[in-house]
């Protein structure tokens, strides 16, 4: 009896998919102290001194793209922009890594191996093409434990819209277009790629909704391509940027905020200290202010399914757009000329 395709599949795919493990400086914890407050005992790390040692923080899954070394993951698997980035290509074999890219709109990122020597790399497909119901293969290192976890599923749906949160729930992204899968994705498998049954990589593992089963996403692997040609053209993802901080307005913040609509996007700053308008930005050169409600972008409406984000990402940069706003309750309409975000 010959190979089943997932066999084959897996053979293929399996040794461009390694693991990130992401470490950092961090003060040395030589002990635990109970802290007694409120009637309860709290127990508290001691640090004594100034001493630090590298301490892993976090990881996921990523693969392998280029015989060089180049490697697509998540963003959130990179966040950390002062942190040391290890990959694991087999259990005896590390490297250190070089982040190139993130792009937290899409959630992925562009990493390079920093050795001189030739790597087991997979092929990308066409997400364009990927049809309902097709098969697929998602692989990656399930819990940051299990490496070269394999499952099979098929394509469940497609253009899917989510919002993503962290591990501990502080970080949400706004998510579409994405793959929805039946294949078993779990923490750790973040990163990894999702594979057709030609062996070619149609998206990277993103995430799963909690208290579901059977239910991951993918973000497709042609949002991925456009990220490769501008790090490949410019050295880095380039997006068009506005410079302002908003929250989505919907009916439920409508309605306990006493606000005259129930969609846009309200200007408003995340943290007490920080500007809402981003100094010198596209939005304060045209005159946008804190408590503007950004109603329309080019005559589409700002709602939760279709953000701001997500209108400016088709846009390009040095582009006039045409802003609609409501200001003290009255309408106005703005232009603005999108600028790179730094």
């Amino acid at each position: 009896m010959g190979k089943s395709i997932i066999t084959k599949i897996a053979e293929k795919a399996c040794p461009a998919v390694i693991t990130v493990v992401v470490s950092k400086d961090l003060p040395k914890i030589e002990g635990f102290s109970l802290l007694p407050f409120g009637g309860q005992q709290y127990m508290i790390p001691d640090v004594k001194g100034s001493k630090k040692e590298n301490q892993k923080i976090g990881g996921g899954s990523g693969f392998i793209i280029s015989e060089d070394g180049l490697i697509l993951t998540s963003q959130h698997v990179v966040r950390e922009k002062d942190a040391d980035y290890t990959i694991i290509v087999e259990p005896e074999e590390k490297y250190s890594a070089k982040v190139l890219a993130r792009d937290p709109i899409n959630d992925m990122a562009i990493l390079k191996i920093e050795a001189d020597k030739k790597f087991p790399h997979i092929e990308l497909g066409n997400s364009d093409k990927i049809e309902l119901g097709e098969k697929v293969i998602a692989i990656g290192n399930a819990l940051g434990e299990f490496t070269d976890t394999v499952s099979a599923g098929i394509v469940s749906g497609l253009s899917r819209y989510i919002t993503a949160h962290d591990s501990i729930g502080k970080r949400a992204e706004r998510l579409r277009g994405l793959i929805q899968t039946d294949a078993a994705i779990n923490p750790g498998n973040s990163g990894g790629p999702l594979v057709n049954t030609n062996g070619k990589v149609i998206g990277i593992n993103t995430a799963v909704v909690r208290g579901a089963q059977n239910i991951g996403f993918a973000i497709p692997i042609n949002y991925a391509k456009e990220g490769l040609e501008e790090v490949k053209k410019h050295g880095r993802i380039r997006h068009p940027f506005l410079g302002v901080k908003y929250i989505l307005i919907d009916k439920k913040i409508a309605e306990k905020n006493n606000l005259s609509v129930d969609y846009g996007a309200l200007i408003v700053r995340e943290t007490l200290g920080e500007k809402p308008i981003i100094e010198d930005s596209a939005a304060e050169k045209a005159g946008l202010k804190e408590f503007d409600i950004i109603l329309e972008c080019n005559e589409n409406k700002i709602t939760t399914e279709n953000p701001l984000s997500h209108q400016l990402q088709e846009k390009e940069i040095g582009e006039e757009i045409n802003l609609k706003i409501l200001r003290n309750k009255k309408k106005k309409k703005i232009k603005a000329v999108l600028q790179e975000k730094e």
